[in-house]
C-alpha cells in the first residue's frame, strides 16, 4: 500500500497522471470498441451514450468535476491549522455532498421519463423508454462519484496521486466487465458497469487510500464555516457551466436529431480525440494545480508565472505535432480501433471527417486546461464560469444550426469553435487581468511547430494514401502499417525540421526523456 499512498513531485506525479490518462482512455476505447463490435452505430448504442446526459449533466450541477480544485486550497488550509480541523471540515463537505446528491439523484430517478426526452429529443417513443430505464440505472453512480471525488481532493493535497490515478481505470474496468458478462441485455449490462465502477473505482478505493495513508477519521456533520466558503468558490461552477464541460452534451443531445448512428458516429471519434487531450492536456494541468496552488500561497508570483508558461509551453510541445498527425491518420485509427463486427468500412468512412473537424480543437483544449486551473489557483472560479457561460450560450445556436444544417458533420464542427471561442476569451481575459508573462514565446512556438508539422502531414498523408491502396483487401493489417509508417515519417521528418530550424524546440523533450529514463 505504500506505493500508492507514498508522495510525489511535479514532474513525477505529471508523468502518473499522463499514464492514468493514457491507460484510462486506451480502456474507453476498449470499452467502445465492444460495444461498437456487437453494436455498431445502431440506435440502441444511441440510446446508451445519450443515457449519460442526465446524469453527468447533474454531476456538473453539483461541480463534480472540480470538486478537487475547489476543496484542495481550503483543505490546505484547514489541515494547516490542525488535523482535527481538517477532518472536521472534510466530515462536514461530505455529509453535504452525499445528502444533496443524493436528494437531487432521487428527483431526477423520478422525473427519468421526462428528461429522457430533453437528453434525445430525436428519439421515438420506444427509444425514449428504453432511454428512461437507462438513466435510472445510471444515476445512483452520482452520489458515489461525488463522496469519491471529496476523498480524492484530499489524496491530491497530500500529493498522493497513485490512487486517484487508478480510479478511472477501474471503472473504465468494472464498465467492460458489466456489457461482458450481460451481453444478451444489450446496452443494459453496461449501464450495471457504471454503477459497480462508481461504487468499486470512484469511492472505495480512494476511502481504503485516505485510511491507509493516515487515517480516516470522517463522521457525519453538517456544521463548520469552512463550508460556507467551499460553497462560495463551488457556486460559480454550479451556475456557469462551460462550454468545455458540456460539449459531450451538446454532441449527444443535437446528434440524436441528426439521424440514427449519428450519436455513436460522433461518440466513437470524441473519444479518440479526447486522448491527446487527456494525456497531455489534462496530466498536465492535473500535476501543475497543486503546485500552482503552493506557490500563490507564498506569494511567489514570478514563480507561479514561470511555472504556468513553462506548463503551456510543454503541453505546446507536443500536443500540437501529435494532434496534427492524427488528423492524417484519422482514418486508419478508426478502422484499427472500431472497424469490426457491426461497425463497417461504411460507418468508418463516416466518423474518419468528424474525427479530423473535432482535432482542430485539441490545442485550444490544451490551453484551457491549464489557463483554468491557474484561475483556480487564485481561488478564482467566478471569471472561468461566467466565460464559460457566456460561450455556451453563443454556441447553442451554432449547435442547432450547424447540426440541422450539416448533420453529423456541423456538430463536430459547432463542438470546435465553440471551444476555440472559449479559449480565446479566457486566455483574454487572463492577459488584461495578469498580464502576457505566462503566454510569452507560447504564440511563437505555436506557429512554429505547426510550420514545421505541414511537410511531415504531407509525407505521412502520401504513405496513408498508399498503404490503404496497396493493402485495400486486408483493412486492419493496412491500418497497422499505415500507423506505424506514418508515424515514423511523420516524426522522423519533424525531429529533423526542429533540428535544422529550431533546435531549441527540442530541449525540453530531451529534458523530460532523460528525466523518465533516469526515474
Amino acid at each position: 500500500m505504500g506505493m500508492l499512498t507514498g508522495r510525489h513531485r511535479m514532474g513525477t506525479a505529471a508523468f502518473i497522471m499522463a499514464a492514468s490518462v493514457f491507460l484510462s482512455r486506451f480502456m474507453g476505447l476498449i470499452r467502445d470498441k465492444f460495444i461498437s463490435y456487437y453494436h455498431g452505430a445502431t440506435v440502441e448504442s444511441d440510446i446508451y451514450f445519450a443515457s449519460f446526459v442526465i446524469p453527468d449533466f447533474l454531476n456538473y450541477l453539483l461541480a463534480g468535476g472540480y470538486f478537487s480544485i475547489t476543496l484542495i486550497p481550503l483543505l490546505a488550509e484547514y489541515f494547516e491549522q490542525g488535523e482535527e480541523e481538517g477532518w472536521r471540515f472534510l466530515s462536514a463537505t461530505v455529509s453535504w455532498v452525499v445528502l444533496i446528491a443524493g436528494l437531487l439523484t432521487a428527483v431526477a430517478w423520478c422525473g427519468a421519463p421526462w428528461l429522457s426526452g430533453i437528453a434525445a429529443p430525436g428519439f421515438d417513443a420506444a427509444s425514449s423508454a428504453r432511454l428512461t430505464s437507462f438513466i435510472r440505472i445510471i444515476l445512483p453512480a452520482q452520489v458515489f462519484f461525488l463522496a469519491g471525488a471529496c476523498l480524492s481532493g484530499l489524496l491530491y493535497m497530500r500529493r498522493q496521486f497513485a490512487v486517484p490515478a487508478l480510479t478511472p481505470l477501474v471503472y473504465n474496468g468494472c464498465i467492460i466487465a458489466g456489457g461482458w458478462f450481460m451481453i444478451d441485455t444489450g446496452m443494459e449490462g453496461f449501464c450495471w458497469g457504471v454503477l459497480g465502477g462508481a461504487v468499486l473505482g470512484s469511492f472505495l478505493m480512494p476511502l481504503v487510500a485516505v485510511r491507509s495513508g493516515g487515517g480516516a477519521r470522517l463522521s457525519l456533520a453538517f456544521r463548520h464555516p469552512g463550508v460556507r466558503r467551499f460553497l462560495l468558490l463551488a457556486l460559480p461552477l454550479m451556475i456557469g457551466q462551460s462550454i468545455v464541460v458540456l460539449d459531450e452534451q451538446f454532441v449527444r443531445i443535437f446528434g440524436s436529431l441528426a439521424g440514427d448512428g449519428s450519436v455513436s458516429l460522433l461518440n466513437y471519434a470524441r473519444r479518440i480525440m479526447q486522448v491527446p487531450v487527456g494525456v497531455v492536456a489534462q496530466a498536465a494541468g492535473v500535476a501543475s494545480y497543486p503546485f500552482l496552488a503552493s506557490l500563490l500561497a507564498k506569494r511567489d508570483y514570478g514563480a507561479f508565472s514561470t511555472t504556468l508558461n513553462t506548463a503551456l509551453r510543454n503541453t505546446m510541445l507536443v500536443i500540437v505535432p501529435l494532434s496534427l498527425w492524427m488528423i492524417v491518420a484519422a482514418e486508419p485509427l478508426l478502422c484499427l480501433i472500431f472497424q469490426q463486427g457491426t461497425f463497417g468500412a461504411a460507418q468508418t468512412s463516416e466518423s474518419t471527417p468528424l474525427l479530423q473537424v473535432m482535432l482542430l480543437a485539441v490545442v485550444f483544449w490544451g490551453i484551457q486546461q491549464i489557463i483554468g486551473r491557474a484561475f483556480y489557483a487564485h481561488k478564482d472560479t467566478v471569471t472561468p464560469a461566467v466565460v464559460g457561460s457566456a460561450a455556451t450560450l453563443l454556441a447553442l445556436p451554432v449547435y442547432w444550426w450547424l447540426g440541422r444544417t450539416y448533420g453529423a458533420t456541423g456538430v463536430a464542427l459547432a463542438g470546435t469553435l465553440s471551444v476555440v471561442l472559449y479559449t480565446v476569451l479566457l486566455s483574454g481575459v487572463w492577459r488584461r487581468r495578469f498580464g502576457s508573462t505566462a503566454f510569452q514565446g507560447v504564440g511563437r512556438l505555436l506557429f512554429r511547430s505547426v510550420l514545421l508539422s505541414l511537410p511531415a502531414m504531407g509525407g505521412a498523408w502520401f504513405i496513408v494514401g498508399q498503404v490503404s491502396a496497396a493493402m485495400a483487401q486486408s483493412p486492419l493489417w493496412a491500418a497497422v502499417v499505415a500507423l506505424a509508417a506514418s508515424g515514423c515519417a511523420f516524426g522522423g521528418v519533424y525531429m529533423l525540421l526542429c533540428r535544422l530550424w529550431a533546435p531549441e524546440m527540442l530541449a525540453p523533450l530531451g529534458s523530460i526523456l532523460s528525466r523518465l529514463v533516469r526515474r
